[in-house]
């Protein structure tokens, strides 16, 4: 890659996008979904007039977490593009049957479980529409390439049909490139055999506008069907400007999934107006039937 003209790239792609999105002042520091809202004004939920100036694309998918058990109006559209998501370190294999069940029961696109629980997904879900998905190098990212190519590979026998794999974040920002695309084309190698589908995670919470732009210009470069905003599990996640841009430097023919702070269905919508695919948010059956819970998180 032309270091030259990729930084010409990163600076026509940095001032598109931040004429849309000037930097935000955030009270009382920096901006984590997980916390109460700070009023800054910028991310998808509270930004609607900018949303409405950024890329629209066709959702495709929307991820979420374990859901209410209330039953309300179901939006079928909704539900089918929804991965009904549970990666939490304290998931029981019960959690796991409920969170197929109600994938079931609302007709969710597929369930994001971790690795060890990939063969019960698939068992309970077999012979439905309902696919698995998990996770590869969760939450770091930096395991070994071949770490991560073995869990791949087992992921896929026990049943995988998706993948989320984090990058290698500390490569990246020590400019370590084609390390970098190694890492993710390594596992797409994999999975593609297999016909399973790369999403790449890049934790953008801990990555500047210009490493964004790198990092998914390499994921693309490597044939990643995906590239993710976060993993739920760092300092914060999704925002309308970081949708924005990983949308325009990857284009239309990859998928961009955002994550974190989507807690209802109009969240939902706005985060796919910024040119989301996928959403990765909590509460999938509160998202599709309006019901509130007392409770949610914003975190896998």
């Amino acid at each position: 890659m032309d270091r030259e003209y990729l930084e010409k790239i990163i600076e026509e792609l940095l001032l598109e996008v931040k004429k849309n999105y000037p930097p935000p002042e955030i009270p009382g520091g920096v901006c984590d979904p997980r916390e109460p809202c700070a009023g800054c004004g910028y991310c998808v939920v509270h930004k609607k007039e900018a949303v409405q100036n950024i890329i629209e694309n066709g959702a495709e998918r929307i991820s979420a977490t374990l859901g209410v058990t209330e039953q309300g109006a179901i939006d079928i559209n909704i539900a089918k593009m929804i991965d009904h998501t549970l990666l939490k370190p304290e998931a029981t294999p019960k959690d796991i049957e409920k969170l197929c069940f109600e994938a079931i029961q609302y007709q969710f696109a597929s369930v994001c479980v971790n690795p060890c629980y990939v063969k019960l997904a698939s068992e309970i879900l077999k012979d439905r529409k309902v696919k698995v998905c998990t996770v590869i190098g969760f939450p770091l990212g930096a395991n070994r390439i071949e770490t991560k190519v073995f869990e791949t590979e087992k992921a896929i026998e026990d049943g995988a049909k998706e993948v989320d794999m984090v990058m290698n974040i500390g490569m990246l920002k020590g400019g370590y490139y084609e390390y970098v695309e190694q890492d993710i084309r390594a596992v797409v190698n994999v999975a593609h055999k297999k016909g399973v589908l790369v999403k790449v995670i890049l934790e953008t919470a801990l990555l500047t506008d210009e490493e964004k732009v790198k990092a998914c210009l390499i994921a693309k470069r490597a044939n990643a069907d995906f590239v993710k905003t976060s993993t739920g599990f760092s300092k914060g996640g999704a925002t309308a400007g970081d949708v924005a841009l990983m949308r325009r430097v990857v284009g239309g023919a990859m998928g961009v999934k955002a994550s974190g702070g989507i807690r209802t269905y109009e969240e939902a919508l706005q985060m796919i107006k910024s040119g989301a695919d996928r959403i990765g948010a909590s509460a999938s059956v509160k998202i599709v039937t309006g019901i509130k819970s007392e409770h949610v998180s914003t975190t896998y």
